[in-house]
């Protein structure tokens, strides 16, 4: 029997990417989105839920379940870019960041931790970000909410060993999605004493996500992943530089790292 692989934010991006190569190794793939009628997608099943639905996301395991009779692979894919300086980004903007990127993802691991459990197995997968091993300006809330996602991981792992539950985080740089166009964007005034530093490193971002690379590279590591007996609980992908921040942000002191960090965002 093929192993069944549900992963959230299916619709687009590196979902998209990993549902159809996953589909083309020959995984029974059920992906989700929102809105699945509005995307034209046959390779594999794309089902709805939004990832902030406790009920939805309720309905969908069970239906894969009974469908399937098990869930082998989780991979919580679906997540929200959010930028603005932490002053001036609202709490309903910062609660919707959690919601999506935090919140959304420890309730669909949990509604499937019991059907693992029942067939002493399973696989998770949290797509994360190299945001969450440091914060850079203007994308505060967005690093924390993908580092408390990486902190769950690091627990999940520990707290569902005995099960034979193994959990792993990836943490990508940037690639070539979407993310720009569906990012929540805080509303900065003209009047705004951050706003002359926050456009140009929005700028900068974007150019950075224009030019990066292609997310194939991330389904490739999730295959290997897949195959491997004993798979790491933390995975880095990207391009060079943003891999070995994270090491330098442990070697070097804290005001000079900062310094660079403030010259890679152009603030």
């Amino acid at each position: 029997m093929s192993k069944v692989v549900l992963i959230t934010g299916a619709s687009s991006g590196i979902g998209k990417n990993v549902s159809l190569f996953l589909t083309k190794q020959g995984f029974t793939v059920y992906g989700t989105c929102r809105n699945p009628d509005k995307y034209d997608i046959n390779e594999f099943s794309l089902l709805k839920c939004d990832i902030n639905s406790n009920e939805q996301i309720k309905k969908t395991v069970e239906f894969i379940v009974k469908k399937e009779n098990k869930i082998d692979i989780l991979i919580n894919n679906a997540g929200i870019g959010i930028t603005g300086p932490i002053e001036e980004t609202t709490e309903l903007e910062i609660k919707s960041a959690f919601q999506t990127n935090l919140f959304g993802p420890i309730s669909i691991i949990k509604a499937c931790i019991p059907h693992m459990r029942k067939n002493h197995k399973g696989l998770i997968i949290n797509i994360t970000s190299v945001l969450g091993y440091f914060g850079i300006p203007y994308r505060g809330i967005y690093c924390s909410t993908k580092s408390s996602l990486e902190i769950v991981g690091e627990v999940l792992s520990m707290e569902l060993k005995k099960f034979n539950i193994k959990v792993v985080n990836i943490a990508p740089g940037d690639f070539k999605t979407d993310i720009v166009s569906r990012r929540i964007d805080a509303s900065v005034s003209k009047e705004s004493l951050y706003k002359n530093e926050y456009e140009r490193s929005m700028q900068s971002a974007n150019e950075h996500v224009k030019n990066a690379e292609n997310p194939e590279i991330i389904s490739h590591l999730i295959y290997k992943i897949i195959n491997s007996k004993n798979p790491k609980i933390h995975y880095k992908v990207g391009q060079f530089i943003q891999k070995f921040s994270i090491i330098l942000k442990f070697i070097l002191p804290d005001r000079l790292f900062e310094k660079i960090l403030l010259k890679y965002s152009k603030n």
